[in-house]
């Protein structure tokens, strides 16, 4: 399990993160929401080792992340950033086995091969395999790196299946579906919430608060820093609370079928502090 304890960062005299605590959970899929400049992404950096916090500490099955190796780490979760650079003419399924490049970790024989082609399935690129990478929309980039973390997580599983003291590897996604369409937002949505179902931990940072609502087990509510509401959906997601981070009037309503939190936007204008966030973020 991965763990904040009074996590903190900050950068001049403004504190991005301030005074975090949070546990990943095996088995349960938390996704953090919240305006630009809420600390989401810091957060997200803060928790997969990327950086270390000025307070606080971030451990991994008890173990401070900053004081694991690299490859240590690569055996104990796997990271889709918000945005990846790549601009060197590998074809997708080279992309995909770059996830299984840590010594230790490739299958051997044609094992590789046959799990990178399963994980491009289940994004719904298999047919995509022998492209180049650098043809590929923006969307199917986006869906290459999900698939060469899960082939991550599938050549770990392997290995801890030989080992019963390693922890099941945590998946940490930033704005896994920003560049999708509805299709292949839900198609995503269902990878990360099979994920969690197979036992693993997982942590999303989402905008779309609706997505968020339908498939969160857990939701975190940034703002100014803050861990500002922590809990289920139904806990989290409110008239107040969202009205008071977002710094616009927002209503919700419960859709029919599961009654889970929904929101349309209302017609508003943003306060001059929000708006001021923003734009610094």
């Amino acid at each position: 399990m991965i763990s904040a304890r009074g996590v903190t960062y900050r950068v001049g005299s403004r504190d991005l993160v301030k005074d975090v605590n949070l546990d990943l959970v095996p088995g349960r899929l938390t996704i953090v929401i919240g305006p630009n400049g809420a600390g989401k992404s810091t957060l997200f950096r803060l928790m997969t080792g990327e950086i270390a916090p000025t307070s606080g500490e971030v451990t991994v099955a008890g173990q401070n992340v900053r004081r694991l190796s690299a490859f240590e780490m690569a055996r104990l979760r796997a990271v889709v950033p918000q945005h990846t650079v790549l601009v060197f003419p590998f074809t997708v399924a080279e992309v995909v086995e770059l996830g299984m490049t840590v010594p230790g970790l490739i299958p051997a024989g044609g094992r590789a091969r046959a799990l990178t082609l399963a994980m491009l399935n289940r994004v719904g690129l298999r047919s995509l395999a022998e492209r180049a990478y650098t043809t590929l929309s923006g969307g199917e980039r986006q869906r290459v790196h999900i698939a060469r973390a899960l082939a991550q997580l599938e050549a770990v599983e392997r290995i801890a299946t030989r080992d019963s003291v390693r922890p099941a590897p945590t998946l940490f996604v930033d704005e896994p579906t920003s560049s999708l369409d509805i299709a292949h937002q839900l198609l995503v949505l269902d990878e990360l919430r099979r994920e969690a179902g197979n036992g693993r931990a997982v942590l999303a940072v989402l905008h779309d608060l609706n997505l968020a609502a339908a498939n969160a087990d857990e939701i975190i509510l940034m703002s100014n820093g803050l861990q500002a509401a922590r809990g289920r959906p139904s806990e989290v997601l409110t008239d107040e609370a969202l009205s008071s981070a977002y710094g616009c009037e927002i209503r919700l309503n419960a859709t029919p079928t599961r009654d889970v939190p929904f929101l349309l936007p209302q017609v508003c204008g943003l306060s001059p502090e929000p708006a001021a966030r923003r734009a610094s973020g």
